[in-house]
This record gives structure tokens, sequence and C-alpha cells, in this order.
């Protein structure tokens, strides 16, 4: 993440030249490629533990819509 803010200062400030530019946007949406894998890869692995109407506790999925 910090690697990543800091492309998104550097481009943000308009001082690159075009090359260098776009090789750090590249760079960026590679690095947001990756956290976006590494999330969803966590997310599977995440379960949330719900106590049933009797007491009794259960999980389930992270992602899951059921209440």
């Amino acid at each position: 993440m910090e690697e990543l803010r800091d492309i998104v200062e550097k481009l943000q400030s308009g001082n690159l030249p075009l090359e260098e530019s776009i090789k750090l946007f590249q760079k960026g949406t590679k690095l947001i490629s990756y956290s976006h894998k590494k999330l969803d890869e966590i997310e599977k692995k995440v379960k949330i533990l719900i106590e049933e109407k009797n007491g009794e506790l259960s999980t389930r999925d992270f992602n899951s819509d059921e209440e």
C-alpha cells in the first residue's frame, strides 16, 4: 500500500516525464491487481461466527448474504 501511495503521489505531481509516468502507472495497476487477488484469497478464508437462535455457535462464509 505504501508503494502504491508513493506511485500515486508521484503521478499526481505532474513533474514526471511521460515514459516514467507510464512505467509507474503500469506498476501501480499490477500492485492493485495483486492486492485484489490477495484480498479475495483472504476473504475466502475468513469465517464469521454466528450465534444461532438456540444459543449454539455456527460459522458462515464472510461474503455470504445469509443472516
